[in-house]
């Protein structure tokens, strides 16, 4: 990239720092990473516990499994994961060794301690402030922003870290604004693969894997199953669905196979990267082609998340699956004008898909985002594309991917309020 080396370096650093694994749904599973941290800081085993958190983490906790827990649901299920057998160092696989003998101590410590729940009062869309209680002893955990964003840290009064961030800005990542669709494409023809290659394969091995185990199993709603019994199996549109969508089904209900995310989800990740899979498969692409077209879905599926934030009332899925089909449009060669027109027309259909929270039915969310995704594309390879005016499409990409985060952030404020009273049934 002649001109442009610091949009080289950042693009990369953006890849490495957002495809990390995770075992389980993220909110839960930041939950247990806080409750294992603030347990080392304790030094001890917490008598009691608070946890007080915004909405969109109720909203994101209250109806999926927490693995290796042999069933738990909920924020209290997840404090008492971390507490009595979280590792914190593990960071989101912070379950992931958690053996069977242990289990039923989670739910013993569940039934026998406190552990107080509280929506925090703040606009913040991600906050978690966790207090534990032994004895005389005291300790307090601050994560803002992002699932692993500890900002401040206390033990019996004392602090013993504070970040000097006072909000939920995504303190030590590197600055995503500077994405943008016409360099993502130029990247992905030029990177180095060997700079971003360990961490796209671990994408490509973890995430088949947890969708292979969606097919052949029986978890959640077996939408991706579903889909292969009741379609043409050997279409790639519906193996891109369906196994994107079979990743959730097993990964919501509970499933102890790790995932590679993506702008903080697992669910964006499997969306991201199993539809560009499949149809590499199809096309027997090369392992770089399969790369450099997963370097264009999770880019873009980034760059559309960065103005809209981790945690909405936009479901997220919306703009994974218009990043898988940016990497499928890549795939066929096309590049800057074909994957503009496909995302901008993937938009024009499905942009208002809410989030009411991680649960099963994601998976069929995933199904219709893909669909919609491989939909935009196929309507640009036939000529036909929704212009400026129509709605919310406006002229230019990257125009277009920000008056949907301006949707998503802004106007959706109220509806996220609304989803979470319903939730709750207040």
């Amino acid at each position: 990239m002649n001109g442009k080396e610091h949009i080289y370096r950042d693009y990369v650093r953006i890849l490495r720092e957002e495809l990390v694994p995770a075992m389980g749904c993220t909110e839960p599973i930041a939950v247990a990473y806080a409750a294992a941290r603030c347990r080392d800081i304790l030094g001890a085993m917490p008598e009691r516990c608070c946890l007080t958190v915004s909405g969109n983490l109720i909203k994101n906790v209250k109806s999926v499994i927490v693995p290796n827990t042999g069933g738990l649901k909920g924020l209290e299920a997840s404090v008492a994961a971390g507490v009595v057998a979280g590792d914190a160092e593990a960071m989101l696989e912070v379950v992931a060794k958690i053996t069977p003998e242990q289990q039923p101590k989670i739910k013993e410590y569940l039934d026998t301690h406190e552990i107080r729940v509280e929506l925090a009062n703040t606009e913040e869309t991600f906050y978690l402030d966790l207090q534990m209680w032994a004895g005389e002893h005291t300790s307090r955990l601050l994560i803002l922003g992002y699932h692993t964003n500890i900002v401040f840290t206390e033990k019996d009064g004392e602090i013993l870290f504070r970040s000097g961030v006072s909000n939920g800005g995504e303190s030590g990542l590197t600055d995503r604004s500077i994405l943008n669709v016409q360099d993502i494409v130029q990247f992905a023809e030029e990177v180095d693969l060997e700079e971003v290659r360990d961490v796209l394969e671990r994408q490509i091995a973890y995430n088949c894997a947890i969708a292979d185990e969606g097919l052949q199993g029986q978890w959640g709603a077996q939408v991706g199953k579903t889909l292969m019994r009741l379609y043409d199996s050997n279409s790639p549109e519906i193996k891109a669905r369906a196994y994107a969508a079979a990743g959730s089904d097993a990964r919501m209900s509970g499933c102890n196979l790790p995932v590679v995310i993506v702008s903080g989800s697992g669910n964006q990740g499997m969306t991201a990267s199993l539809p560009v899979v499949v149809f590499a498969r199809e096309k027997k692409a090369s392992q770089e082609e399969l790369l450099r077209a997963l370097v264009v879905s999770n880019l873009v599926t980034i760059h559309q998340k960065t103005g809209i934030g981790r945690l909405s009332a936009f479901c997220g899925a919306v703009s994974a699956g218009c990043g898988a089909a940016a990497g499928i449009a890549f795939l066929d060669g096309g590049r800057y004008r074909e994957i503009a027109h496909t995302i901008v027309n993937a938009l024009a259909v499905v942009s208002g898909i809410t989030c009411d929270g991680a649960k099963p039915s994601c998976a069929a969310k995933i199904a219709a985002a893909v669909d919609a995704g491989i939909l935009g594309y196929r309507l640009f390879q036939n000529g036909q594309q929704f212009y400026a005016g129509d709605g919310i499409v406006t002229k230019g990409v990257d125009h277009t991917i920000e008056n949907v985060g301006r949707m998503a952030r802004v106007g959706m404020r109220e509806t996220d309020r609304e989803i979470l009273k319903i939730m709750i049934g207040q």
